[in-house]
């Protein structure tokens, strides 16, 4: 070979020999790395291959060791969390009921966000007996919450035939009835002054809802008198919701309001538990409501077993009420009692 084959460049990849410090073979290009490279591993002047292998096995152990510690950890904390949740668990059977939390339960309905647009606010004035006017809250519950309105704590009666004087506060728990409904209905103890002032200045729109209404009613006739007056009065409150044809919901809000919302003040509450427990001292008792109270047998029209003088009285107390007379009683003859309705 002359000198200009000894100096031709090889092709990529081209695999050119030749004697280097005599035994050291020099390669000029392998697969494109540059023979420098090469040399440089071959002699050690940039690490050994065994120094390099050892170090790719530190490391690989090293992120295996880490891989490992950090399964275990998770294991740590799913095991803690587990055994947090059964704590939990127990604690609410097997805790004294001193150690447990007073607020009011999660709802286990559905849930709307606390700072929805609301339309405006709902005052009610809750007519008829006791019974009559807790019936008629739970309703204003379930309406004020899908007119999506605020609910101001309602008033209760004061003008009826027992002129008793008592307010919401004075037979309900107020704050626990606002705090266990907080995350279906906004409830507020008294308007907002801003709201306030308005009524004071200008007129309050009050209106006695239709009975037995379903919700159409209250979509169609009353949200619009909310947009319009932003604040709309109730003066009654009993039969205001129908019983049937209304949504689930509707009625499962109801019965949360009553089961679960209106609980008795801590007097009353207390009161009560006493005068149970004396009972269970002497044994298996049964306590029955006759509601045979003077204004239920006048309003009925039922005068059975009363004499002149008892019949008189509850007839004029009936017609002392203009929609307790117009109410058409059902006569005995056809074989119905009165308080069959």
């Amino acid at each position: 070979m002359d000198g200009k084959d000894d100096l031709k460049e090889p092709e990529y990849g081209e695999v050119k020999e030749n004697s280097y410090n005599g035994n050291l073979k020099y390669w000029k290009y392998a697969g494109g790395v540059k023979a420098e490279m090469l040399k440089g591993l071959m002699n050690g002047t940039n690490f050994k291959a065994e120094k390099c292998l050892k170090g790719l096995d530190v490391i690989a152990r090293t992120r295996l060791a880490r891989l490992r510690l950090w399964a275990v950890r998770l294991t740590k904390a799913l095991l803690l969390l587990a055994i947090a949740l059964q704590v939990k668990g127990l604690g609410d059977t097997l805790l004294p009921k001193i150690f447990r939390s007073s607020l009011p339960p999660e709802s286990t309905y559905s849930t709307i966000c606390t700072n929805y647009y609301r339309n405006g606010y709902l005052m009610v004035s809750s007519n008829g007996g006791l019974n009559q006017m807790r019936s008629g809250i739970c309703d204003m519950v379930a309406i004020a919450r899908y007119l999506n309105v605020t609910l101001i704590v309602p008033e209760l009666d004061n003008t009826s035939f027992w002129n008793d004087r008592s307010q919401f506060e004075d037979i309900f728990d107020v704050d626990y009835f606002i705090t266990s409904l907080r995350d279906e209905v906004r409830i507020l103890k008294e308007l907002p002054p801003k709201q306030k002032k308005k009524v004071d200045l200008e007129s309050l729109y009050s209106m006695p809802p239709i009975s037995w209404s379903n919700m159409t009613y209250y979509y169609n006739t009353i949200l619009p008198r909310i947009h319009t007056y932003e604040v709309v009065h109730f003066t009654k409150t009993d039969s205001r919701l129908a019983n049937n044809g209304i949504p689930e919901e509707v009625q499962k809000l109801r019965c949360r309001a009553n089961d679960q919302a209106l609980k008795f003040a801590p007097p009353i509450d207390a009161l009560g538990k006493k005068i149970v427990d004396i009972l269970r001292e002497r044994g298996p008792f049964l306590v029955l409501h006759l509601r045979y109270e003077m204004d239920m047998v006048a309003f009925s029209g039922c005068t059975e077993g009363c004499n002149q003088e008892e019949i008189e009285e509850t007839t004029k107390m009936r017609y002392a009420y203009p929609w307790w007379k117009e109410r058409r009683l059902i006569q005995r003859r056809k074989g119905r009692m009165d308080f069959a309705l």
